[in-house]
């Protein structure tokens, strides 16, 4: 694959870890390329949801997503201007779906034309087949993360079944705040990789 000759250093280095990454799967190389560019995004996307909380979240996500897509990314352009647009655009798709729900149900809303608007959300009351089902995704998550590491375990469920904040989990399990960050982050990659499988026995 061409390189654009008019990438900088930076870039190709970049570019020489994506390959290590995607092609080798080298561990080091995804650290790497995390750690160069972890505190970027965290700001770019701090500075669109106003929310640190948040922000970690999306950070981690992004980069979840980025390595996912690897192959997809082309040395015509800069790996950072990739994993940039990936973070904004991924933020946005968070914004978006904060403010439907956000919207006032009774007033609705006007259009760039004036034109009244409004949105009709169903009960947020589940039937009794619905409530099954959520019941059955629920076990069937849990059923997963039981599969991984112990440490990863507990992360997993002070995160996303308790609801802890970073710093509450850091307190919780005596861990540096770094250390509860980087390890969750590994614990989703696993995770992404579990339901893969699991999806492909289905």
């Amino acid at each position: 694959m061409d390189v654009n000759p008019n990438l900088s250093d930076k870039a190709r280095y970049d570019y020489a870890l994506v390959l290590r990454a995607a092609k080798e799967k080298d561990q080091k190389a995804y650290a790497e390329l995390m750690q160069r560019y972890r505190d970027s995004i965290f700001h770019l996307v701090n500075k669109m949801v106003f929310s640190s909380d948040d922000a970690e979240d999306l950070t981690m996500e992004t980069f979840s997503k980025a390595f996912q897509r690897l192959e997809q990314y082309t040395p015509a352009f800069a790996f950072s201007t990739w994993l940039f647009k990936i973070a904004s655009n991924h933020t946005i798709d968070f914004i978006r779906k904060k403010r439907i729900k956000a919207l006032s149900l009774d007033q609705g809303f006007q259009n760039d034309d004036g034109d009244s608007m409004e949105i009709h959300v169903a009960d947020d009351g589940l039937d009794p087949f619905q409530s099954l089902e959520k019941k059955e995704r629920v076990e069937r998550m849990r059923d997963v993360v039981g599969q991984l590491k112990p440490r990863y375990r507990r992360l997993v469920e002070l995160r996303y079944f308790e609801e802890r904040s970073y710093e509450e989990i850091s307190d919780e399990l005596d861990l540096p705040l770094g250390t509860v960050k980087a390890q969750l982050f590994r614990a989703r990659d696993i995770l992404f990789q579990v339901m893969k499988e699991v999806r492909a026995t289905i």
